[in-house]
């Protein structure tokens, strides 16, 4: 399939685009890869707080005593300074997804990412949390997680996939945000790669180096020994 024009073609539900090659991913440098159209929206969170009224460390570390996790919610017209229970939040810290959290402060709510968390060097224990406060109207810039589709011509061929980068930095409107980022990993070769610069996702800006590797297809010994029988 050849064309003197950009042109879009669909298969299992992804889309391809390409200029004057065959849209068979075989040539990965040159394919931009889009997005699953089928990819899931973001999850929610539901978080509950309660503001502070006494800040720093002390304070802090009598929250912690009574199984508190201090926090603070800004990107808004204020900063927040909140505490929630470890159980509350212990299913939003301990996962690889990410979400959208619905973060209830004594009743006014917040939509918020969780942007930064502390941890103690020796117990591993939950110290702080610092969530964004996010807008239907305001781009952000988040991390979402990659996963992988289909099974490489490369790896049939002998090859070892590795995924480089497991989440990529994006740029875009919360409502826009899936809970993954899938990649179709079908027709890519032995030794090919498949770079950030190959690929796109609807109404998403990417920010990591257009020349970072996602995901590659390496040669093994079997594989090299193969093609130089053939």
């Amino acid at each position: 399939m050849l064309s003197n024009e950009i042109f879009k073609f669909k298969k299992n539900h992804y889309l391809c685009a390409a200029f004057k090659i065959p849209c068979d991913g075989r040539l990965g440098s040159i394919i931009l890869i889009l997005s699953n159209t089928n990819n899931q929206k973001m999850k929610t969170f539901h978080l509950e707080g309660s503001k502070r009224t006494n800040i720093g460390k002390k304070a802090a570390k009598i929250y912690r005593k009574e199984s508190l996790v201090p926090c603070v919610l800004y990107g808004g017209d204020e900063v927040v300074h909140f505490t929630v229970s470890k159980d509350g939040i212990r299913k939003l810290i301990y996962t690889p997804e990410i979400h959208i959290v619905d973060l209830n402060i004594e009743g006014k709510v917040y939509a918020a990412i969780l942007k930064e968390m502390q941890f103690h060097p020796v117990s591993d224990a939950l110290l702080h949390v610092d969530f964004l406060q996010i807008f239907e109207n305001k781009p952000v810039v988040i991390e979402i997680p990659v996963v992988l589709e289909g099974l490489a011509e490369g790896v049939k061929a002998g090859g070892k996939l590795s995924l480089e980068m497991r989440k990529l930095k994006v740029k875009g409107f919360y409502k826009d945000f899936p809970e993954q980022l899938t990649i179709n990993i079908e027709n890519l070769g032995l030794g090919k790669t498949i770079q950030v610069g190959n690929l796109s996702f609807k109404n998403l800006e990417l920010l990591n180096s257009k020349d970072n590797v996602v995901v590659a297809v390496k040669l093994t010994r079997a594989a090299r020994g193969a093609a130089a029988k053939g």
